[in-house]
């Protein structure tokens, strides 16, 4: 998956946030509802966000598993 096909930061776009492409709906938003125990297909449906698709939430993991991948840890900012 291209995680860039379906998600995008621009400084114009809720002040830069990643969102998905042609949405003002951020990935943390997602991420969040994930969190919260919220189904995927809730999530895609019409209570939440029925724009998007499962292809999107897949977007949203993958972005999010990157960044921790990539980010280095220290005492000063661990969980």
């Amino acid at each position: 998956m291209n995680i860039h096909e379906y998600i995008t930061a621009d400084p114009a776009v809720c002040h830069g946030k990643p969102c998905f492409k042609g949405t003002r709906i951020m990935v943390h938003q997602i991420l969040a509802l994930l969190e919260q125990g919220i189904s995927r297909e809730a999530i895609v449906g019409q209570e939440y966000y029925p724009q998007l698709t499962g292809k999107h939430i897949e977007a949203a993991l993958r972005y999010a598993g990157d960044l921790l991948k990539t980010r280095e840890y220290t005492s000063q900012n661990s969980l």
